[in-house]
């Protein structure tokens, strides 16, 4: 069975950017948390909680040391109370996120009524909708058709987000109001990574994507590849089943962007030995 790894897959560049900071971080004084995982994960949190980085999920945990805002970003209000504690920050906001969050902002400050097209709980969306201070989430054209007529309107998209599907979305909005300003904040890795699942069309019998399950942008991975070819969602080597395989001749790897090397490298590794 011939294995095929997809042209881009792994860490973009704002995890590894958040996942350097972590552990420089490691190296301070004192107790030092992600507020929230860094990373959407388990294997690479697992790595960082070696190094004595541990997570924690509210805010009211961190009460001294130094606190890392991981590449989801946060509400402008917990920057606030995360100061007011005089805790140390070191800020791994994707730079991609950092830019939905600003439009998000500046559409406020013009007085442009918001949509997110994203995902309602996803933490990088809670964080955008804080620096809107208000803000619709949408994730469907179903849900852009609810929507009601407003006098302008201003879009920004959370940076894993499918083309297509916001392909679809926005000339829905576009008749919902007299003036439409969208900001398309998807960001490059996501749209490099989807694009290269897609060339797997027609030349593999079966896909396996790995990365964290409680990874957006891996999910919809999976989502496209399931268009192409039976897929199969997995976070490391032992989910692999060999009857997936049976009668496949190709195999095709991919992962999301928050997926390390070192976990695709052992999934190839394991399917080139059946």
């Amino acid at each position: 069975m011939k294995v095929v790894r997809a042209s881009k897959a792994g860490f973009c560049f704002g995890v590894k950017r958040a996942v350097k900071l972590s552990e420089e971080a490691s190296k301070k004084k004192g107790p030092v948390h992600t507020l929230g995982p860094v990373v959407h994960n388990p294997q690479a949190i697992e790595r960082l909680e070696h190094m004595s980085v541990k997570e924690i999920n509210e805010i009211r945990e961190a009460r001294r040391g130094t606190v890392i805002i991981r590449a989801h970003g946060i509400p402008p209000e917990d920057y606030k109370v995360l100061e007011s504690k005089g805790i140390e920050i070191v800020d791994a906001t994707c730079p991609f996120v950092k830019k939905a969050q600003d439009y998000a902002r500046m559409l406020h400050d013009e007085g442009y009524a918001i949509v997110i097209i994203g995902e309602k709980d996803h933490p990088e969306v809670r964080g955008i909708k804080g620096h809107a201070k208000e803000a619709t989430v949408i994730e469907t054209p179903e849900e852009a058709e609810r929507l009601q007529m407003c006098g302008k309107m201003g879009v920004v998209v959370q940076t894993t987000q499918e083309q297509a599907v916001v392909g679809k979305i926005i000339p829905i909005l576009f008749n919902k109001t007299k003036e439409l300003r969208v900001f398309n904040t998807i960001c490059s890795a996501t749209g490099e990574r989807q694009e290269a699942v897609k060339g797997f069309a027609g030349k593999v019998d079966v896909i396996v994507v790995v990365g964290g399950r409680n990874s957006g942008n891996t999910r919809r991975l999976a989502q496209i590849a399931g268009r192409i070819a039976p897929t199969y969602h997995i976070e490391t080597a032992r989910e692999l089943k060999k009857e997936w395989f049976r009668g496949a001749k190709t195999v095709g790897v991919a992962a999301g962007a928050s997926t390390p090397d070192f976990v695709i490298d052992e999934v190839v590794k394991r399917l080139e030995s059946y």
